[in-house]
C-alpha cells in the first residue's frame, strides 16, 4: 500500500522459561494515522514495542518499514530506521538542559567538541518546525510533566523518525496538558507521522485515535475503525467481559481521625522544601485522595507517612500515637497498609516467589506461630486464600513474582496489605500501568474496605477519573501545600480540578475548611 509506513507479521516471542509473550501478532500503521494498541497489563503489549523497538528478538515474523523488511538490532538502529519510542518513564537526564538532553548521541560539533550553540539553534529550529514550545536552555530538573513530555517527542522527531510510539503518555497529565498533547499529536498526524498510541484511557482512544489493535493473552483478538467501536465494545474485548467505568458507592459515614499529619515539612537534599506545612487528617470510613500534577510532594508526602524517608519536621500521629523515629515495621505494626506507586522498587521482591512476597510481613505473627516456631502449613494455606480471593493469575504461588504482568504483581501487592490487618491504607498511584479490569478491582476494594471495614484510606493517584471516583474527599497539592478541597465531588468536573492542579485557582483557608 503507497500510505503504509510500518507493517509487522506474524510477530512470536517466547521467553527462555516457555512463556509466550506475543503469538502471531500483525498490524499496520499508516502515513497520517494514529493507530491504538490496548489490551490488559500482560497481554503482551510490551513486549510487541520492545521487539518492534529492538529490545527484544522475536522467534518468529517480520517487520516491514515502507514496505522494505528489515531486521531491528537495536534501539538506535530502530531510529535510524525510522521508529522512535516515548517511554511512559522518562529517558531524560534531570540536571542537562532541554537543548543537551534532545541532542545527546547526536551532538552537533568537529571531533569531540561540543557545539552548545548549534544544539540550541537545532532545537530552536526544530520546536518551531514542530509547533513543541520549548525553552532548550531550560534544566529539565524545573520543568513540568508535560513540558518534558514534549522534550521527549522533540527528541525523537529531530532524528527524522516518521513512526512514533507514545507509551502511556497521558498516565501523568492534567486534562488541560492532555488536550495539549492531542492537539500536538493530531498536527503530526496531518504533516504525516503513524502514530502507535499505548493506553489504558478508553475515552482517550475513542477521541484521539483512527484505527486500534485489541491484544488478549498474547494474540490479537480484535481490531478495526474507531468511527465503529465504542468504550463498551473495546473494553469488552479486552478483558472478555464488561467493565463498569463507574463506581456506585454509599455516602460515607466517617468517624474518628486515624491519621493525623500537623504542619509536616520536608527539605530535600538539595535544600528545597518540597512539603509546606501539610496539616490534614483521615477519618475511618473514608477515602481522602489527593490529587496534583506529578512533581509537587505527593511522593515525599507517601514516603515520610510509611517510614522511607524521615520529615524535617511536624507530626505524624497513627491510631493515636506519634510515628516520629519509627521504622517502617513499627509503622505498619502501628496499623499501616502501603501500596508504593514504584511497585518494582519497594512493592516486591522480583526473584522471591508469590507465596514469599505474600508471607513476607506475616513471618513473626502470632498468628503463624506455633510456639517458638513457624507455623508454615498455616501460613502457606492463608497465601493460597489470598491467592484465590485476590484472583491472582498464575500457575503455582511457588512461581517467581518476576514472571507475572504488572497488574497481577499488584494484586499480589494489594493482597498482602489488605490482609495485614492494618486498619489505614496509604495506597499511591495503585492502579499506574494497569490494566482496566485489575484497575476496576482494586478501585472497588478500596471503597468496600472504609464501608464495610470502617478503614481509612488515603489515595494519592494522577488518575483524575480515579480520584474523582473514589474518593469521598479531595485535597489538590501544588508546589507541597494544599490549594483546594472538595467535599462534593458529584459537581466537580476534571476541567475544574485540572486548573486547581495546575495553580489557574486556588482556595483560601476558609474556603478550604476543615482538613481533618
Amino acid at each position: 500500500m503507497p500510505n503504509e509506513l510500518l507493517r509487522i507479521e506474524g510477530i512470536t516471542k517466547v521467553y527462555p522459561n516457555g512463556f509466550m509473550a506475543n503469538k502471531d501478532i500483525s498490524l499496520t500503521v499508516n502515513k497520517g494515522e494514529i493507530h491504538a494498541l490496548i489490551g490488559e497489563n500482560g497481554a503482551g503489549k510490551t513486549t510487541l514495542m520492545k521487539v518492534l523497538f529492538g529490545h527484544e528478538t522475536s522467534q518468529e515474523g517480520k517487520i516491514y518499514i515502507r514496505g522494505q523488511e528489515v531486521k531491528i538490532a537495536n534501539p538506535l538502529d530502530a531510529i535510524d530506521k525510522g521508529i522512535g519510542m516515548v517511554h511512559q518513564h522518562f529517558m531524560l537526564v534531570p540536571n542537562l538542559t532541554v537543548a543537551d538532553n534532545i541532542m545527546l548521541g547526536a551532538e552537533p560539533g568537529r571531533g569531540q567538541l561540543y557545539d552548545s550553540q548549534k544544539a540550541v539553534q537545532l532545537v530552536s529550529d526544530a520546536a518551531k518546525k514542530y509547533q513543541l514550545a520549548v525553552d532548550p536552555n531550560s534544566l529539565i530538573r524545573d520543568l513540568s510533566v508535560g513540558y518534558k513530555q514534549k522534550v521527549e517527542l522533540l527528541k525523537a522527531l529531530i532524528r527524522g523518525v516518521q513512526v512514533l510510539i507514545l507509551d502511556e503518555p497521558t498516565a501523568v497529565l492534567t486534562p488541560q496538558e492532555t488536550r495539549e498533547l492531542f492537539v500536538q499529536l493530531k498536527l503530526l498526524r496531518e504533516k504525516g507521522y503513524g502514530i502507535i498510541f499505548i493506553s489504558h484511557k478508553l475515552e482517550e482512544v475513542m477521541e484521539l485515535c483512527d484505527r486500534c489493535t485489541v491484544i488478549r493473552h498474547g494474540r490479537v483478538v480484535g481490531h478495526g475503525e474507531i468511527k465503529d467501536l465504542n468504550a463498551t465494545m473495546l473494553s469488552r474485548m479486552m478483558v472478555e467481559r464488561d467493565v463498569i467505568l463507574k463506581i456506585d458507592k454509599e455516602k460515607a459515614t466517617p468517624s474518628n481521625v486515624t491519621l493525623h499529619v500537623e504542619k509536616l515539612n520536608y527539605v530535600n537534599d538539595i535544600g528545597k522544601r518540597v512539603l509546606k506545612n501539610l496539616s490534614f487528617g483521615v477519618r475511618a470510613g473514608e477515602v481522602v485522595g489527593i490529587a496534583g500534577v506529578e512533581g509537587n510532594g505527593q511522593t515525599e508526602l507517601s514516603e515520610i507517612i510509611s517510614g522511607l524517608v524521615t520529615r524535617t519536621e511536624g507530626s505524624i500521629v497513627l491510631n493515636g500515637k506519634e510515628t516520629d523515629r519509627k521504622n517502617i515495621k513499627q509503622i505498619r505494626q502501628m496499623g499501616l497498609a502501603h501500596i508504593s506507586e514504584d511497585r518494582m522498587k519497594y512493592g516486591v521482591a522480583q526473584n522471591l516467589s508469590i507465596r514469599d512476597n505474600i508471607a513476607s510481613i506475616y513471618l513473626d505473627s502470632p498468628q503463624f506461630k506455633k510456639g517458638p516456631f513457624l507455623n508454615v502449613k498455616e501460613l502457606n494455606k492463608f497465601v493460597d486464600q489470598c491467592i484465590e480471593e485476590f484472583e491472582i493469575a498464575c500457575t503455582s504461588g511457588n512461581s517467581a513474582i518476576r514472571f507475572l504482568s504488572g497488574g497481577n504483581i499488584q494484586k499480589v501487592i494489594i493482597a498482602r496489605e489488605f490482609c495485614s490487618g492494618a486498619n489505614v491504607i496509604l495506597a499511591n498511584q495503585p492502579t499506574r500501568g494497569i490494566d482496566v479490569g485489575t484497575t476496576d478491582l482494586i478501585r472497588r476494594l478500596l471503597v468496600k474496605y472504609t464501608r464495610e471495614k470502617n478503614y481509612g484510606v488515603l489515595l494519592i493517584s494522577s488518575d483524575l477519573n480515579e480520584i474523582m471516583e473514589v474518593s469521598d474527599r479531595l485535597l489538590v497539592m501544588k508546589d507541597g501545600g494544599f490549594v483546594a478541597q472538595f467535599t462534593d465531588l458529584k459537581s466537580l468536573t476534571a476541567n475544574e480540578l485540572g486548573e486547581y492542579m495546575l495553580g489557574v485557582k486556588s482556595m483560601t483557608p476558609d474556603e478550604m475548611g476543615d482538613l481533618f
